[in-house]
């Protein structure tokens, strides 16, 4: 598979394994409505809120939606078009280094770009997928980037027909985006279901049942025959088929003979066909209807004229998107929206877009994920569909400017939970939607610079970090005690209390003692494999550590990350 390369790029292909692991700290007074509604706005640079959060939410996002700087070279706009911001220009300086001087605009973007990507994919789980909204601009560079980090699980290329105003004076006017969408792991992802809005109603997709023949000649589908017992169905009640013409077909040999809408006699019908097995298995099933690929229930019955048809029912996951987007939403009416919240915010994404999106990769109890959260429009969307069909969905937002996260994001999100005077009319209260969020900053790094625990690293705070960095997984529940779960073959310990400063280490736990080790927690019943203790210390032997079935790790030095 074809990769690209740019300036600066052996410089960032590793950094998010580099990025350190971060504390986060929620603020209540920002936060709103529910705090335990499982929603979070985590204000600060994208890359190290991801990484402070991956121990949380690796492998359990089902949707990643993100809308990045397009680099289009504008640096009116808030969000800084052209990779320039204080806090890119910083970042690429001490990642890249001086090679970065001579990035153009494009290496700084890709820069920007790939550790973010290799980061996200870690959220999402085997059935997750990504969407990223993009222009002209940058769209070939980022296909090739997506495709570094997700392989061949390409999906399709939406095109959003951005029907806002067009009196431009471009020679040619520019209305339309791009939506790039891969999957965690090929095929995982499933059919969405829903059907595009602008489908006409009198469209076939409106009727309950698909009704097609099955007979199809051609190089692909070589004639062959189908023996229809006694008892095939019949789509008339009683009656002769009569053999037909040799320029008709299927083909047989003799009358067809039918009474209560079924065979009287068996029959080979020969042609070529397009669901021969599927058909072959009704038959065997003796006539009960079958679910296909798409989950169908899917039945065979033969006409007056001797043709073959099958009937399959609609399952109510019914779909049919539509890779070109109309009628979504304008960044004008997005921009209105936000006024009648009484939020003032360039270029946002329509809200009708972004609900689309997550209706065709969400079901009401995901997570779905914006790690450039901008104006908040992802998180309103999740609302919005949450109170439509009753679902649990949760939004994690990450946005990096910290006047934008909460004086728009977070301001917008309040409004939509707790309600709002539309337009600022105390005439026109619109009732809130519910809901809530936590509102969240970065904290300092788990390891200061020696690789020392950080004074400020509570025992859940490692703990955390420490099964995640044993297991890969999050912790199942935040922890409370030295055990702090299982993963496969591991139980997990934690030794640590951080109020030690000037206590012995062994007198507060922190060392692994013969008699600590017997004092520890019994790992579930049945569990039969072996238990990593992590602490500061350890005097127990290698043999006593083997007879227990245990391992110890010292912290931090053997914690994978510190």
């Amino acid at each position: 598979m074809p990769t690209l390369d740019w300036i600066g790029k052996q410089a960032v292909v590793n950094h998010h394994r580099d990025v350190p692991y971060r504390l986060i700290h929620c603020d209540s007074e920002l936060s709103a409505g529910d705090p335990d509604a499982g929603n979070l706005l985590v204000q600060g640079d994208n890359l190290e809120a991801l990484r402070a959060l991956l121990p949380y939410y690796a492998g359990q996002v089902k949707c990643i939606y993100i809308d990045p700087p397009y680099n289009t070279g504008n640096e009116g706009w808030v969000y800084n078009d052209n990779v320039n911001s204080p806090e890119i220009s910083a970042w690429l300086n001490s990642v890249v280094g001086k090679e970065g001087e001579d990035l153009s605009r494009h290496d700084k973007w890709l820069c920007m770009m790939y550790p973010r990507l290799r980061l996200l994919s870690e959220f999402l789980r085997d059935d997750g997928v990504i969407l990223v909204s993009i222009d002209d601009n940058e769209i070939h560079a980022l296909r090739y980037l997506l495709q570094e980090v997700f392989k061949s699980n390409f999906i399709s290329s939406l095109i959003w027909v951005n029907e806002g105003n067009v009196d431009n004076q471009s020679k040619i006017k520019q209305y339309h985006e791009y939506i790039l969408i891969f999957e965690k792991r090929r095929g995982s992802f499933g059919l969405p279901a829903l059907v595009d809005p602008n489908i006409d109603d009198d469209s076939k997709l409106s009727n309950p049942e698909i009704v097609n023949t099955i007979v199809k000649n051609g190089p692909k589908n070589p004639v062959s025959t189908i023996t229809l017992p006694e008892g095939f169905p019949a789509d008339f009640e009683k009656g002769v088929i009569d053999v037909p013409s040799s320029d008709f077909w299927p083909q047989f040999d003799q009358p067809i003979e039918v009474e209560n809408f079924r065979l009287k006699h068996p029959v080979d019908l020969r042609s070529g066909w397009s669901s021969k097995a599927m058909c072959e298995l009704f038959i065997q099933s003796r006539f009960n209807p079958l679910l296909d690929r798409k989950g169908q229930l899917t039945s065979f019955y033969i006409t007056k004229s001797g043709a073959l048809f099958n009937r399959k029912k609609r399952n109510e996951s019914q779909s049919h998107v539509l890779s070109v987007l109309h009628n979504m939403g304008s960044v004008q009416e997005s921009s209105s929206e936000l006024k009648e919240l009484g939020i003032e915010f360039t270029y946002p994404k329509p809200r009708r877009l972004i609900e689309y999106l997550l209706k065709m990769s969400t079901k009401p109890g995901d997570i779905v994920l914006d790690s450039f959260a901008g104006s908040g429009t992802t998180g309103h969307a999740v609302l919005e569909l949450n109170q439509q069909d009753g679902g649990k969905r949760r939004f994690i937002l990450i946005e990096m400017d910290k006047n934008i996260a909460s004086d728009v994001t977070a301001e917008r999100l309040r409004r939509v939970i707790d309600g709002y005077n539309k337009g600022g009319d105390n005439e026109k209260p619109l009732e809130g939607q519910g809901g809530g969020f936590r509102f969240c900053s970065l904290g300092v790094p788990l390891f200061d610079e020696f690789g020392d625990i950080e004074s400020e690293v509570t025992f859940p705070d490692l703990a955390a970090h420490i099964f995640f960095s044993e297991t890969g997984v999050p912790i199942p529940q935040r922890a409370q005690s030295e055990f702090l779960g299982t993963f496969q073959d591991r139980a997990v310990y934690l030794l640590f209390d951080e109020t030690h400063a000037e206590t012995p280490r062994e007198a507060v736990g922190n060392v692994l003692t013969p008699d600590r080790l017997d004092a520890l927690p019994p790992a579930p019943e049945g569990f039969g494999g072996t238990r990593i203790i992590y602490g500061e210390g350890c005097t127990v032997s290698k043999d006593r550590l083997k007879s227990a079935g245990a391992v110890f790790k010292q912290i931090p030095y053997q914690i994978n990350g510190a």
